[in-house]
């Protein structure tokens, strides 16, 4: 079955930066549409960004535009998302998802089971 694994979450430091890894298995990833979206507390999940197939399209929310960038490795079956300039505001569970529509859907994409960032000083 499809399974997304998360990792490199954690506290950091407003203007500092991490990166996000997602490891998929059980389909074809090379296939689909990868996206990550987030969820801050107390409010509903926010589609962060996209990225298509082959990687050479991507396309970001206003909010993260110019600080985040997506990218994947298809031979490693792997999406990434690089956090830069990171603002309390980023703080949320993030997850990386498997969009079967072509683009991001709360109803239909497959999530992971997400990890927290904390933007703290």
């Amino acid at each position: 079955q499809v399974q997304l694994v998360e990792s490199g979450g954690g506290l950091v430091q407003p203007g500092g930066s991490l990166r996000r890894s997602c490891a998929a298995s059980g389909f074809t990833f090379s296939n689909y549409v990868m996206s990550w979206v987030r969820q801050a507390p107390g409010k509903g999940l926010e589609w962060v960004s996209s990225i298509i197939t082959n990687g050479r399209t991507t396309s970001y929310a206003n909010s993260v535009k110019g600080r985040f960038t997506i990218s994947r490795d298809n031979a490693k079956k792997t999406l990434y998302l690089q956090m830069t300039s990171l603002k309390p505001e980023d703080t949320a569970a993030y997850y990386c998802t498997r969009d079967r529509l072509g683009y991001y859907s709360s109803s239909d994409s497959s999530r992971g089971q997400g990890t927290q960032v904390t933007v703290s000083s």
